[in-house]
């Protein structure tokens, strides 16, 4: 009897050993051992001559990319949560499904924001670099010296209640703040009881009133620059804006001029409007203690990844079985 062919699978980056050894397992993978990101004459390539095609966020998959792609490509099995770096309508168009890799990282990306929500207000950039860019100049402690501010009794706004939202809420809740929160629509009554929750239908009239903003929804064309120029002028001169969503999210020359001003206190920031690219104007509001700035690592766990990869497999295998994927991506949604 002759073996059923594995799918032909091609793996645009390189991912944690255990998921790349259970891809080599089960289908014909090519992998990325160097980590080099792939150039478009590559994706072309790979999409004409491969079954499955696995990108990462750091990949567009675009229509002009889509639309090159041989009869036998039918899933783009996307190592991510977001697909706004994937054209959906197009693959749809093109007859490929799309999948992504969603509920697996909310805990991990709440937990960054908690971070940075800490960070920024209580300085703790600034009190690391003390002791590591000018060792021995610590003169002790004092009464008066790093004075951050306190987070426990201040106002949270949190913009995007979706799964990473909602877990940014509890820890918040946890440690003493207030929640508010804008959407598209209001979350399950049990859940604002839960949080104590007040819904803000105007992002505006929220934003007003908030001591720290926790950018938290998914980057689509409605949400581009969402918070822009006229609402980062909306805050408070006391108020703290937080970002692990996306970056375009962010109007990132309005935030710089708003804190370059003065007219907010301070950003805490892991993605970036021009990724991988950082202004160097960002940058230097780091080196002054204005901003906490991170590589795009709120997702950036090993048990966050090796789960990721574990649903491309089982996305890949229930496609390649003739069955509907459990996370398939739908043109619009």
């Amino acid at each position: 009897m002759t073996a059923k062919k594995k799918p032909k699978v091609y793996i645009t980056r390189k991912l944690p050993d255990a998921v790349e050894t259970r891809m080599r397992e089960l289908f014909d993978a090519e992998l990325n051992i160097d980590d080099t990101p792939r150039s478009v004459p590559e994706l072309i390539a790979a999409v004409r001559t491969a079954d499955v095609l696995v990108p990462t966020v750091t990949d567009r998959i675009d229509a002009a990319l889509i639309e090159e792609a041989g009869p036998q490509m039918k899933l783009i099995a996307s190592f991510s949560n977001g697909t706004d770096h994937i054209d959906v309508e197009a693959a749809a168009r093109k007859g490929i499904t799309v999948t992504n890799t969603p509920n697996v990282l909310t805990d991990d990306t709440a937990d960054m924001t908690m971070a940075l929500i800490l960070a920024v207000p209580r300085r703790l950039g600034e009190g690391a670099r003390v002791l590591t860019d000018k060792p021995g100049e610590w003169a002790g402690w004092s009464p008066t010296w790093m004075l951050g501010r306190r987070i426990h009794g201040k106002r949270i706004g949190i913009v995007g209640m979706g799964r990473i939202g909602t877990a940014v809420a509890r820890r918040a809740k946890a440690f003493g703040l207030s929640i508010h929160y804008h959407n598209r629509k209001r979350v399950n009554p049990a859940v604002e009881d839960e949080l104590e929750a007040t819904y803000w239908e105007s992002l505006d009239q929220m934003l007003a009133r908030v001591d720290i903003v926790s950018i938290n929804c998914p980057s689509t064309p409605a949400t581009f620059h969402l918070i822009s120029a006229r609402r980062l002028a909306l805050l408070q001169p006391t108020a703290y804006i937080v970002n692990t969503a996306r970056g375009d999210v962010v109007d990132e020359t309005a935030l710089i001029k708003c804190l370059r001003e003065g007219k907010i206190a301070g950003a805490g920031l892991d993605v970036f409007e021009n990724e991988p690219a950082v202004n160097p104007k960002l940058v230097k509001l780091a080196n002054e203690g204005k901003v906490v700035l991170l590589p795009h690592m709120s997702s950036a766990t090993i048990e966050g990844r090796i789960d990721m990869g574990d649903k491309v497999i089982i996305n890949i295998r229930t496609f390649i079985d003739g069955h509907r994927p459990p996370n398939r991506v739908l043109p619009g949604r």
